[in-house]
């Protein structure tokens, strides 16, 4: 049978893109992605206009519809050539996958969240955005010829404004700084986090470590997985790495899909996940054709 909701938890090992368009609409309630950050040094962009229209694939502000026409061609410097030739269409997949109270998390830095919200205000509509969270972190970025970048962004976008699941209640508090500001009963609950997240990277030393270069904590995403979805819910990562999402998602009782074309990825998802969860590799097609 092909991927399905009553299927066991998954991680297939291949291009996420045909996997994707193998998937049935409306099956996530939380897609969180962590794509490659486009940082190297040879980098090819192309001008995109938006131009309303009646038949376009688009949907903007107050459910207007909109085409995308290409224009001029620039370059720079970066390794990642046609950055969102590659990530556009698979964040319009992300968008098809997301059930009506489903919230994507989309992890990026400095160099290309710009184009990001563009893009994803034309794909969500601009009311479909949530929020702008800010992760700071404490190592790395010793230059002193600028100000030292400590943090990533992640951007928050609901398939329906009046619709989305958010648990506030699940989500694991923060001790006030000012605790003597507030009632005892408040201090001793903690406050919801704001949009500004303070969490350290992965110790090298500590027991979340698996080596696996990009690998993000478990405690961001234990409060996206806490907030944005309930238990059983199916959980999607598309750009998997390290196996973060799953291995958050199995703790708090969430169903999880992963996808990463890197075999060294895979090898760390299988020392990391549950045991019961399922590989597969191959054609899309036959990747998810599970016995």
């Amino acid at each position: 049978m092909r991927w399905s909701a009553e299927g066991p938890d998954l991680v297939v090992h291949g291009d996420n893109l045909p996997v994707l368009e193998t998937l049935p609409d409306e099956s996530f309630r939380l897609i969180y992605l962590d794509p490659p950050f486009n940082t190297g040094r040879s980098q090819r962009r192309q001008a995109l206009t938006t131009v309303r229209s009646a038949t376009g694939r688009r949907v903007g502000f107050q459910g207007h519809t909109y085409d995308t026409v290409k224009g001029a061609l620039y370059s720079y410097d970066d390794t990642f050539a046609d950055y969102w030739e590659f990530l556009e269409p698979r964040l319009e997949h992300a968008w098809r996958l997301l059930d009506e109270r489903g919230t994507l998390y989309l992890h990026l830095d400095y160099r290309e969240v710009h184009y990001a919200k563009v893009a994803l205000d034309a794909l969500f509509g601009r009311d479909c955005f949530l929020n702008e969270i800010v992760w700071a972190y404490d190592f790395g970025a010793r230059t002193k010829s600028r100000w030292p970048a400590k943090h990533d962004t992640i951007l928050v976008y609901v398939k329906d404004p009046a619709a989305y699941h958010f648990d506030a209640e699940a989500v694991e508090r923060e001790p006030y700084m000012a605790p003597g500001l507030v009632t005892p009963e408040k201090a001793a609950l903690g406050k919801l986090p704001t949009d500004v997240w303070w969490h350290t990277i992965v110790s090298p030393t500590g027991r979340e470590k698996t080596g696996y270069a990009t690998q993000k904590p478990e405690g961001v995403l234990r409060r996206i997985v806490q907030a944005s979805s309930a238990p059983g819910d199916w959980v999607l990562d598309f750009f998997a790495g390290s196996g973060t999402t799953g291995a958050v998602a199995a703790a708090l009782g969430r169903r999880f899909l992963l996808v990463d074309e890197n075999p060294e990825a895979v090898e760390v998802m299988r020392r990391r996940l549950p045991e019961d969860t399922a590989f597969a590799s191959g054609p899309a097609r036959e990747a998810l054709r599970l016995s």
